[in-house]
């Protein structure tokens, strides 16, 4: 069996592929951003034209941004999706292709186990849903023989802690980092209940949250896991026969906390030397949305940081949080869907000129 961490910069997809009795098995968990095509261009070049199953562990559009596009490239068996939902013309275009291609659709829950040939999944989270997208991702762990696997999606630490005191088994040898690395995941008790060999997260060189965050690097690490990042190291394959594994990487690299006076971590990478199976995704696919566009003359709503996004008149953090997993935004009217963003004050926001969309 092969694990793809698939480098989607700052997003999420990760493929199984495994064989049994001459039957060929694929999964894919989470599908990268909105604006890009990285993920079927991946699967097109391993020649993937089936999946059995489609994972997307919650509704923010750097997890579920491609589904449309997988399901109408690909073969697709079954859809599990979380359940909650949200405002954003991504989530609506994910339901439109579901509800077209007539695929099966299902919401899992805690508990809940299958046997797929050879490999083993059981659900961890959600057990019951809350309205917080992040609190609600499709957590699950998987068995092929004697190696595990748990995928945590953007959980949390309320969410782990839920986990942590759920009595489902949580131990495996390969952890991917929750939340791209944010240190609002990974708590201790956590790492300490999966108490894994191997950690990886998914994040975009340079991206603007400054994941992975110092002091998850040093809980990792101070416990002697090995840590692999896709903005490191390119795509990561964790190759395993069920007995033992290996873990292939497209760049050499080191991650290590930034010095105390730089507040982000430092990794760096050489020219690849390990799997040639381990491709790293074309930059130029319109996927590489960690340098924010600001115009000259107003803020883009469809890439700017957090940050920028602040200095729109009735933005503070939270809200310029929900912005961003709200895109894309076809026009600056589209605001109204954010939560607080009523008549008045999207007249205001328009009033202002600062916000638009593409430059306009």
């Amino acid at each position: 069996m092969k694990v793809h961490y698939i480098d989607v910069g700052q997003a999420d997809a990760t493929l199984i592929e495994y064989s049994y009795e001459g039957d060929d098995f694929r999964i894919l968990i989470d599908t990268g951003n909105w604006d890009a095509n990285n993920v079927v261009n991946y699967l097109e070049s391993h020649e993937i034209s089936h999946l059995d199953i489609l994972i997307g562990t919650h509704p923010h559009a750097d997890h579920i941004g491609q589904i449309d596009q997988v399901i109408a490239n690909l073969d697709v068996e079954e859809v599990w999706l979380s359940g909650d939902t949200a405002t954003s013309d991504i989530y609506q275009e994910v339901m439109d292709a579901i509800e077209d291609s007539n695929v099966e659709f299902h919401e899992p829950r805690a508990g809940e186990g299958y046997d797929i040939g050879p490999l083993g999944l059981e659900i961890l989270n959600p057990d019951t849903l809350t309205g917080d997208l992040n609190e609600g991702s499709v957590s699950l762990r998987m068995d092929y023989g004697e190696v595990s696997f748990i995928f945590t999606g953007d959980a949390e630490s309320q969410t782990e802690n839920a986990m942590s005191q759920s009595g489902l088994h949580l131990e495996a040898d390969i952890l991917q980092l929750g939340h791209h690395g944010s240190n609002t995941a990974t708590t201790d008790d956590f790492l300490n209940a999966v108490n894994p060999d191997v950690a990886i997260y998914s994040a975009g060189s340079d991206n603007q949250y400054g994941h992975p965050h110092d002091e998850v690097i040093s809980r990792v690490t101070d416990k002697g896991i090995e840590l692999y990042g896709t903005d490191v190291h390119g795509t990561v394959i964790v190759s395993t026969d069920g007995a033992t594994y290996d873990v292939t990487t497209k760049k050499d690299g080191n991650i290590t906390p930034a010095s105390p006076s730089s507040g982000n971590y430092s990794g760096s990478s050489s020219s690849s030397n390990s799997s040639d199976d381990a491709d790293s995704n074309d930059r130029n696919n319109g996927n590489d949305n960690d340098s924010a566009t600001n115009t000259e003359n107003c803020v883009d709503i469809n890439s700017a940081s957090t940050e920028e996004i602040e200095s729109i008149i009735h933005f503070g953090p939270a809200r310029a949080e929900e912005l961003v997993h709200s895109r894309p935004f076809k026009s600056v009217d589209s605001l109204s869907k954010i939560n607080g963003i009523g008549e008045a004050r999207l007249a205001d926001i328009k009033s202002e000129g600062l916000a638009c969309v593409g430059g306009e």
